[in-house]
């Protein structure tokens, strides 16, 4: 059996999970999630904890099982804590600003890039604007939308300016060397 499948899922409290066939809707204190998986995947609530239990011992139905139980634990983590991602900027005059819900980023273009916020995800910025936090319920859509901020300007690889990941490594490349003479 599945080492993460098998894993009961604890429901804490203030979350409310309601499981109709393969669809499960999901409701807690920072919003309700609802999707809809795979009939080979049987969902049942036992003790306040949800079980999930594979029908089968196929290679694709046996890697559904994980790969299910794991997003329905992030739809219930979501819902009572909510996930984050954050993102440094660096370079000369790169910075970021909040303008009302949307996120304004100034990063050497000719104009600045305005990022809308979606139902569901915050944007903060720190008092320096060099860091920018994206925050949600959903964990798919934060981590979305936080590579699509870094793709707006990804880091380069000689001086590191650029936006990144908290945290990542930005491998560094030497530039030309002159010649010493010959």
């Amino acid at each position: 059996m599945s080492r993460i499948g098998r894993l009961p899922i604890t429901i804490p409290g203030g979350v409310q999970v309601n499981l109709q066939g393969n669809e499960v809707e999901v409701k807690g204190p920072k919003g309700t999630l609802k999707r809809s998986f795979s009939n080979e995947i049987e969902m049942t609530m036992e003790d306040g904890k949800l079980v999930l239990k594979r029908n089968s011992e196929e290679p694709n139905i046996r890697a559904l099982h994980g790969t299910t139980r794991s997003i329905l634990n992030n739809m219930v983590l979501g819902v009572s804590q909510g996930f984050s991602k954050t993102l440094e900027i660096e370079g000369v005059g790169y910075r970021a600003e909040m303008e009302g819900n949307d996120l304004v980023i100034n990063v050497g273009f000719s104009h600045p890039v305005v990022v809308k916020s979606s139902e569901g995800i915050t944007f903060a910025t720190d008092q320096k604007t060099r860091q920018i936090t994206v925050s949600g319920y959903d964990k798919e859509m934060v981590g979305q939308v936080a590579a699509d901020i870094r793709k707006i300007r990804p880091s380069e690889p000689y001086k590191g300016k650029g936006i990144h990941y908290l945290g990542e490594k930005v491998r560094h490349k030497a530039g030309k060397s002159a010649k010493t003479g010959v």
